[in-house]
């Protein structure tokens, strides 16, 4: 099997090594692509090594075919709603034929213009597993592909199993196979109340679904701020969404015809169909990290801040270290990277400047300290939160959504929290990023001039509620 880009030819059935290239890159996913591009933007000539589609998970069986799906469930939400605009219409049904078609439009034209922008920065793509014979070599088939500055792994992860839904009846499910479903189900249970959970549970309630949502931890998405854990349990019991929260799974048993959770000290839930989202296991086995001296730990590869693993000339960005697994950090991660190869100081990534979303209904945003991590650092007298709802705001009641935002600031000092929950939520938080990346005083957004009637807005009120000011605010 070979594979050409402008005048290099990788034959990966041929035992003598190919290159050397500048820089190997392990895995063609959000931090893996990203590399690459950037390296060969640099002037690094480029090895790209993916088994699978380029794009990764998030491209292929992730970010993107989820958030289409989500589309096409806001859509159908909002036709149920359009009498309360005074529009007459009626949801006849949904098309899971044409969903799934939609969605691999959406996918196929991304990876096509991802294909060709790698084609075009002259990057060359090996298929095939890599699997490390030293620090500066790579071994994928046959061949054995040399780096003179670097080797970059970016592998990703994999859902992870649950060893007591190990049935081979096919009810269980994991996020790839729930993606694929040809039909939307009666009823589904969700085990697990991350990201991935609650975006599932969201999407197949809004198309038609009896959805229970069965999380062992005391709030759903146990890692944002509890205001905006208990905005999402309060509307999802709106929409019908029942939410099992502090339940422990004891038992779950899988027949030809549906799957029963039994849980500790509460009924047992039994559906159509199981999806098990509890996170997911970074993909190290078979890459020859060992033989090359890359250490591991909890599963994950060991980094220094600045990616930099225990082998030299290998780094690792994306899942497979420490720290969110989101798509952007990923991409982040890669970028600086490349620049860091190619002789660029490049300070290391603040997490807490990383922001993170929920794309369920209500979507859910937030970028650095939580209210309990505030406290945990500062103390009680340290810092202050105002939290703003959306009710009082009017593009939000023309859109008919609920919601909250918040803001947290050390006490006479910089915001360092924001977290949104509500319609678009998303979108918003890119401003609230700059001002916790750079540090900005509420009394300066205040200053700013929001848009009206715009959810926006509401970050402005909390801001002038923090800087004393309050406009709409008793």
């Amino acid at each position: 099997m070979s594979v050409t880009e402008g005048s290099t030819s990788v034959n990966v059935e041929d035992p003598a090594p190919a290159g050397p290239f500048d820089v190997i890159v392990l895995g063609a996913g959000s931090g893996g692509y990203a590399t690459a591009l950037r390296s060969a933007e640099l002037g690094l000539s480029v090895a790209l090594v993916e088994a699978d589609r380029i794009g990764g998970t998030c491209l292929n069986r992730g970010c993107v075919p989820t958030k289409a799906l989500l589309q096409a469930a806001h859509v159908a939400d909002e036709i149920r709603e359009a009498n309360r605009l005074g529009v007459d219409a009626s949801l006849n049904g949904v098309d899971p034929a044409a969903l799934h078609a939609f969605k691999r439009s959406v996918v196929d034209r991304m990876h096509k213009g991802l294909t060709g922008l790698i084609g075009q920065r002259g990057i060359t793509v090996v298929p095939g597993h890599g699997d490390l014979v030293s620090p500066s070599e790579v071994r994928v088939g046959q061949a054995t592909l040399a780096a003179r500055r670097a080797v970059v792994l970016a592998m990703g992860a994999r859902p992870r199993p649950f060893a007591a839904a190990a049935g081979a009846a096919g009810r269980v499910l994991d996020s790839n196979r729930a993606l694929e479903l040809e039909r939307v189900p009666a009823s589904i249970a969700v085990l697990g109340g991350g990201v991935i959970g609650v975006e599932f549970a969201s999407l197949w309630r809004s198309l038609g679904a009896e959805v229970t949502l069965v999380e062992a931890l005391p709030h759903l998405l146990s890692h944002e701020d509890v205001s905006c854990s208990k905005q999402v349990e309060r509307q999802f019991k709106k929409r019908g969404i029942r939410v099992k929260l502090g339940a422990a799974v004891e038992d779950v048993v899988e027949t030809a015809q549906d799957v029963t959770l039994r849980l500790a000290g509460q009924p047992p839930v039994t559906a159509e169909y199981l999806l098990v989202a509890v996170g997911r296991d970074a993909n190290l086995e078979g890459a020859g990290l060992a033989r090359a001296g890359v250490a591991t730990a909890g599963g994950l590869v060991r980094t220094d801040a600045v990616s930099r693993t225990t082998a030299p000339g290998v780094w690792a960005v994306g899942d497979i270290t420490a720290g969110p697994q989101l798509a952007h950090r990923a991409f982040g991660q890669g970028i600086a990277v490349a620049e860091r190869i190619a002789g660029r100081e490049v300070p290391p990534s603040d997490l807490a400047g990383v922001p993170r979303i929920a794309y369920c209904d209500p979507e859910v945003a937030s970028v650095g300290l939580t209210e309990q991590q505030a406290l945990e650092r500062f103390g009680p007298d340290g810092y202050r939160a105002v939290e703003q709802s959306l009710m009082g705001n009017a593009r939000s009641l023309i859109q008919g959504a609920q919601g909250i935002v918040k803001v947290i600031r050390r006490t006479d000092g910089p915001i360092v929290g924001v977290h949104i929950v509500g319609r678009g939520a998303g979108e918003l938080i890119a401003e609230p990023q700059a001002w916790v990346a750079w540090e900005a005083m509420p009394e300066e957004v205040a200053e700013l001039i929001h848009a009206h009637p715009t959810q926006g807005e509401a970050l402005g009120e909390a801001c002038l509620s923090l800087a004393g000011k309050p406009l709409h605010q008793p």
